[in-house]
């Protein structure tokens, strides 16, 4: 947790749905997103930084293999806003970074703090930004490729400014922590919706409880489950971690795309229903979404967001490979059976 208040120039205020930069001599601005459509456009701000903190440099980062990450932001705090299909909802993203979020004169996604807009002939009202302001706001913006295939990113190098000059804040937190927790935060309102699981069975004849009571006990049983398995991961990932030394990594750290974090990381796959039932598919993601969130409270503990492990669902995969792809120390893998 953040113990002092002291922020870089660029702050991504979470909390506040703010962005706060003050390079001094260059520019100033304080930028309010409050408004649903806006927090998400601030959200997608936050993701691009943290991905480019992820990768330890300034650079583009591909929308595609985030579509379901970008769904839940257009979901919750988005209000939906606009469609949340893919196809509807990664060309809109594309035409935002291109178009309205540079343009700092009009603000069509932001207020700007402490000015006002005022008239301009032929245009309307407008706020009052000199063009070398609003040259550097809209070089922030850079996009390669278009529609579904963008890749995006925010460029403060333009500004003069490195990775350590931006910080994401939410809850008392800091960058990817802040980043993973208030993406927890918007995953566990999303789970507590009643319409998002459907357990009526279909069989005729029989008499069955109401969907809410079903519902209820079934996510009582997975937490329980998700528990249990919460206390020996953790159990063994600070065992290893502080008393065990292996003498060989399962993975190359030197074949990561990520540094390792300075602390245990954990990547948990969504685990494998082996029962002869579909509708168990339910149970085994809403056990592993458990997992992951309840780790994820665990202050000295690095986890790997669902986004991220979901897609390796259905597909063969290595448990090295895995770790190297992610960056990650362990892997927790597992399958359901009766």
């Amino acid at each position: 947790m953040v113990e002092n208040s002291r922020h870089p120039p660029i702050t991504i205020d979470l909390n506040q749905f703010r962005l706060h930069i003050d390079l001094k001599n260059r520019i100033k601005l304080i930028l309010d997103f409050k408004s649903p459509s806006r927090k998400f456009y601030l959200s997608l701000i936050a993701f691009i930084v943290n991905e480019m903190k992820r990768l330890g440099k300034i650079a583009s980062i591909p929308l595609e293999g985030h579509y379901d990450l970008l769904a839940l932001l257009n979901e919750t705090i988005g209000e939906s806003a606009g469609s949340s299909e893919k196809e509807r909802l990664l060309p809109r993203i594309y035409r935002k970074w291109q178009r309205a979020l540079p343009n700092l004169e009009e603000a069509p996604l932001f207020k700007v703090m402490g000015r006002k807009k005022e008239f301009e002939e032929g245009i309307g009202k407008t706020y009052p930004f000199t063009e070398t302001e609003k040259d550097l706001w809209a070089n922030l913006f850079e996009y390669r490729g278009s529609e579904e295939n963008v890749r995006l990113r925010f460029s403060i190098d333009k500004l003069g400014a490195g990775l350590d000059d931006v910080i994401i804040i939410y809850e008392g937190y800091q960058n990817a922590e802040a980043w993973e927790r208030f993406i927890s935060s918007l995953r566990q309102k999303d789970e507590e919706k009643p319409e998002t699981v459907e357990l009526i069975p279909k069989e005729s004849g029989a008499p069955v409880a109401s969907p809410r009571k079903e519902k209820i006990t079934i996510l009582k049983q997975w937490q329980w489950v998700a528990f249990t398995v919460v206390i020996i991961v953790a159990g063994l990932t600070i065992w290893k971690s502080y008393f065990f030394t292996p003498p060989g990594r399962v993975a190359s750290v030197e074949k990561m795309a990520f540094p390792l974090p300075d602390k245990p990381s954990i990547a948990v796959l969504p685990f494998v229903n082996m029962t002869d039932d579909p509708r168990q598919e339910i149970f085994c993601d809403g056990l592993s979404e458990e997992i992951i969130t309840t780790l994820s409270k665990i202050p000295k503990l690095f986890v790997i967001a669902r986004n991220s492990t979901f897609t390796y669902k259905g597909k063969p995969f290595k448990v090295q490979q895995v770790a190297e792809e992610l960056g990650v120390q362990f892997v927790l893998e597992g399958s359901v059976r009766k």
